[in-house]
């Protein structure tokens, strides 16, 4: 039974390291620094996209290598230094999400790219520790042997599944999976980050028209108003000191943005520095000016 149970961490290890790997490459190759929500958020802008980029290759090189000397090649000291490796980087893992989540309670732990934007939780360091353990166990395993007899088979089948399902149980990242499969969570309860909000304002066209008025690349201003958030910089246009205004739908993927110059003395829009709503802005969101200035 413990022999089974030490022998099942490997192929499973694999899999999450590799899954992990490839959810975090893509956010790692587009999401600027200053919007990086993972451990790497705790070091300076110019090195958080090389360190995530170098976290993917380590992940998907050591989850390979577990596969790898899962059997007969490798076995011996190939397959004990990848184990070891890969209790090392895990270890480090759980003090790196207690550290982030000490120093940046909101940021998010993005072990599973953008399926993990959910501030570090109890559930998550509790899930990180579990396979670190599971990952020191299986430092001196041996090779994989196949279980042959079908009693074999259903005990190695009920440790998978009972595993898989604490797994699932800590991983905050199954209600993003749901949400994406077809659930529709109402979009005033919808939980985004400011910092992913902040990027997705940075990539769009709304941000390339009007960043030559900014004179803070910092929002002086962030409030939530069911649907939408509301982004406020300050700049100067036309010689006056303006606020410029982002307006974003609360909506994990390709989200309506809007924009607008506002006077900063008179609340005032001036309309021939704005531009119109997007034809694929939401019905409800009827008057951004109107808005602005009530929250005002």
């Amino acid at each position: 039974m413990l022999s089974a149970l030490r022998e099942v961490q490997i192929p499973l290890l694999a899999v999450l390291l590799i899954s992990g790997a490839v959810a975090k490459a893509g956010r790692a190759i587009r999401v600027r620094g200053a919007a990086w929500t993972s451990p790497t958020a705790l070091f300076p802008l110019h090195l958080r996209r090389p360190l995530a980029i170098a976290l993917c290759c380590a992940e998907l090189l050591l989850g390979g290598g577990l596969l790898v000397t899962a059997g007969s090649f490798g076995a011996g000291t190939p397959a004990i230094t990848v184990r070891a490796l890969t209790t090392l980087l895990l270890a480090t893992g759980v003090g790196a999400l207690h550290e982030l989540r000490s120093r940046r309670p909101q940021a998010g732990c993005g072990c599973f790219g953008e399926l993990s934007h959910a501030p570090v939780s109890w559930r998550v360091l509790a899930r990180a520790a579990l396979l670190a353990v599971a990952a020191l166990g299986t430092v001196t395993a041996g090779q994989l042997h196949g279980l042959a007899t079908l009693t074999g088979t259903w005990v190695l089948t009920g440790i998978v599944v009972a595993e898989v399902a604490v797994l699932a149980a800590l991983s905050p990242e199954i209600g993003e999976v749901m949400v994406r499969l077809g659930y529709s969570e109402p979009c005033e309860l919808r939980r985004i980050p400011v910092a992913r909000t902040l990027a997705t304002i940075r990539r769009s066209a709304q941000w390339r028209r009007y960043r030559r008025y900014l004179t803070d690349t910092e929002p002086s201003d962030v409030w939530r108003e069911a649907c939408w958030r509301y982004v406020v910089f300050p700049g100067i246009a036309e010689g006056r000191v303006v606020d410029i205004v982002f307006a974003i739908y609360m909506q994990p993927r390709r989200p309506a943005i809007r924009a607008a110059i506002v006077d900063a003395a008179t609340d005032q829009a001036l309309a021939s520095l704005t531009i119109p709503f997007q034809r694929s802005a939401p019905p409800e969101s009827a008057d951004l000016y109107g808005s602005i200035k009530e929250s005002q």
